[in-house]
C-alpha cells in the first residue's frame, strides 16, 4: 500500500509542477511533512542536502531518497517512477504539438507568464531551507564563506561542499 502511496503522490507531484525539481521543493515539502507527516522538516532537509550533493535532477533524488526512506529499495522505486511519469507522458504527448506551434503568440504568453511563477516557486525553496538550516550561529557563518569562496575566490562547487562538510564534522 505504501508503494502505491508513494508513487500516486510523487505521480502528482510531478504533474502538477512545472519548473525543475527546485520548483517542486515546497511542494514536496508540504506534501511529504505537513500533509501526510511521513517526514520531519530535519530529516527533509537533510534528504534535500543528499540531492543536492548526488549527480542528477534534486527532483528525481528527492523523490528516490524520500521513497528509500519510507520504504527502502521498492519505496525508492515507485516515488522516483511516478515523478518521473507524468513528465515522460506530456513530453511524448505535446512534443509534435509544441513544435508545430512554438512561434505561436499565445505559447510565447505562456512561457512568458509561467517565469516569474517558477521564480517565485525556486525563492520559496530557498527561504524555507534557509529557515530550517540555519540553526545556530555557525550554519551562516559557513554558508557566507563558502558564498565568499565560490565568488571571489572561483571555489569550485565540489572544494566547496568538501570544505562545509569538514567543517560540520569540527563544528559539530
Amino acid at each position: 500500500m505504501m508503494l502505491l502511496k508513494l508513487f500516486l503522490t510523487f505521480a502528482k507531484l510531478g504533474l502538477f509542477t512545472f519548473g525543475g525539481g527546485y520548483a517542486m521543493i515546497p511542494l514536496i515539502q508540504k506534501d511529504i511533512i505537513v500533509v501526510k507527516g511521513w517526514l520531519t522538516m530535519k530529516e527533509f532537509v537533510d534528504i534535500i542536502a543528499i540531492a543536492e550533493m548526488t549527480p542528477g535532477p534534486v527532483a528525481i533524488n528527492s523523490a528516490t531518497f524520500v521513497g528509500y526512506k519510507l520504504a527502502g529499495v521498492p519505496g525508492a522505486a515507485a516515488a522516483t517512477i511516478g515523478v518521473i511519469f507524468p513528465s515522460f507522458v506530456i513530453v511524448v504527448a505535446f512534443a509534435t504539438l509544441f513544435l508545430r506551434h512554438k512561434d505561436a503568440p499565445a505559447v510565447k504568453a505562456v512561457f512568458r507568464g509561467l517565469r516569474p511563477a517558477v521564480t517565485a516557486l525556486i525563492a520559496a525553496a530557498a527561504i524555507s531551507l534557509v529557515k530550517a538550516s540555519f540553526v545556530d550561529i555557525a550554519g551562516p557563518i559557513v554558508a557566507i564563506a563558502v558564498l565568499v569562496g565560490m565568488l571571489r575566490f572561483d571555489l569550485h562547487p565540489i572544494l566547496a561542499i568538501v570544505l562545509a562538510a569538514v567543517v560540520g564534522v569540527v563544528l559539530y
